[in-house]
C-alpha cells in the first residue's frame, strides 16, 4: 500500500502528493485558527463540515457555473487508500495541482469586523470610500472587493486593489479575480438567501492551471465565511454568527494578545462551534454530515 507523501501544512488543511504529477489530496482536519494564530485544541468534525460544504457549493450549485475550479473528485473510489487507513475518507479532496496566487480575495455584502474597524476610523474599507453614516452589519449598496495579503506567518492584511496589482504583478489577472470573487460571492449568497441565509462575506482563493484561473482551496465554509440567519438580522445589531466568528468572539474576550501561544478556547465554545458548523452546513446543503457520520 503506498504511503502519503506530504506536500504542505497550513494551518487547517494538510497537502499530499496525488496519483501524478498533477494531482494533489487535501485532508481538511479539525484544526482552528483565529486571528492568524492555530489554537491547540482541535474542533471535533469540522474538517468534515469543510469538506462537505465546498463539495457541495462545488458540484451542486450555481457556483460552480461561475468559473472552473481545482476539484477532481470527493468520492471514495477516487482517494488512495491510506486515507481509509487513517480514517480521512470524509474529509479528503482530490484535486488538480495549481499555482496558487498569495493574496486571499475577499468580498463584504454586509459591514463588520475588522472592514467595521476601518469604516469608523478612516471613512474607507480598503481604498474604497463609503457612504457615511453606516451601522454595523448595514448591507452595502453593492458588495464591495477588500483583498488581503495571504501570510505565511504573522498577520493578513487588508490592501487595497492597486495593492492587489502589484502583490500579483499583473493587472489582468487582479481584474480578473476581482470580477469572478464578485460574481463567486453574489451567487453564492443567492443561493443562501433562498435557505433563509444571508452569506456576510467571505474569501475566495485561486490558482493557475495550465495558464487558467481557477477556483481553488475551500469555498463557503463557515471557515472562510460569516453567515447569519435571515431571522436574526437586524443592521446595527450583530446577531448570533454561525461561522468561525464564535470562537474569534471567545478568544478576544479572554484579552488574548492575538499572538502566539494562544491561551485555551473557553468552556463550551467548542461544543457550540460543533453544533453551528453542523447546522449551517444542513440549511445550505440539505444535509448535516456530522449527525450523518456519528449515525
Amino acid at each position: 500500500m503506498e504511503t502519503p507523501q506530504p506536500i504542505y501544512r497550513g494551518k487547517v488543511r494538510d497537502t499530499y502528493a496525488g496519483g501524478s504529477s498533477e494531482t494533489l489530496v487535501v485532508v481538511a482536519s479539525d484544526r482552528i485558527s483565529v486571528f492568524d494564530v492555530v489554537l491547540d485544541q482541535l474542533v471535533p468534525g469540522k474538517g468534515v463540515v469543510l469538506t462537505h460544504m465546498t463539495e457541495h457549493w462545488l458540484t451542486r450549485t450555481p457556483v460552480a457555473d461561475v468559473m472552473t475550479n481545482h476539484l477532481i473528485s470527493a468520492s471514495v473510489h477516487d482517494l488512495p487508500d491510506w486515507i481509509y487507513v487513517n480514517g480521512w475518507q470524509n474529509r479528503t479532496l482530490l484535486v488538480r495541482r495549481a499555482q496558487m496566487l498569495l493574496a486571499e480575495f475577499v468580498v463584504r455584502g454586509y459591514i463588520t469586523g475588522s472592514a467595521w474597524k476601518e469604516y469608523q476610523r478612516d471613512g474607507v474599507v480598503s481604498g474604497i470610500t463609503l457612504p457615511t453614516g453606516l451601522r454595523e452589519m448595514e448591507r452595502f449598496p453593492e458588495p464591495i472587493f477588500t483583498p488581503s495579503t495571504k501570510a505565511t506567518s504573522g498577520h493578513d492584511e487588508n490592501i487595497d486593489f492597486e495593492g492587489l496589482v502589484w502583490l500579483l504583478g499583473d493587472r489582468d489577472l487582479a481584474e480578473q479575480a476581482r470580477r469572478y470573487s464578485l460574481e463567486l460571492y453574489q451567487t453564492g449568497a443567492a443561493y443562501a438567501r433562498q435557505r433563509g441565509i444571508i452569506l456576510v462575506d467571505t474569501k475566495f482563493e485561486f490558482g493557475l492551471i495550465d495558464g487558467r484561473l481557477m477556483l481553488c482551496d475551500e469555498v463557503l465554509t463557515p471557515d472562510s465565511s460569516r453567515y447569519v440567519h435571515e431571522d436574526d438580522y437586524e443592521p446595527g445589531k450583530p446577531p448570533a454568527s454561525y461561522d468561525k466568528q464564535i470562537v474569534r468572539d471567545a478568544m478576544a474576550a479572554t484579552g488574548w494578545d492575538k499572538k502566539p501561544p494562544p491561551p485555551p478556547i473557553p468552556g463550551g465554545v467548542i461544543e457550540e462551534t460543533v453544533r453551528v458548523y453542523g447546522e449551517i452546513a444542513e440549511q445550505l446543503t440539505g444535509t448535516n454530515p456530522l449527525a450523518a457520520s456519528a449515525a
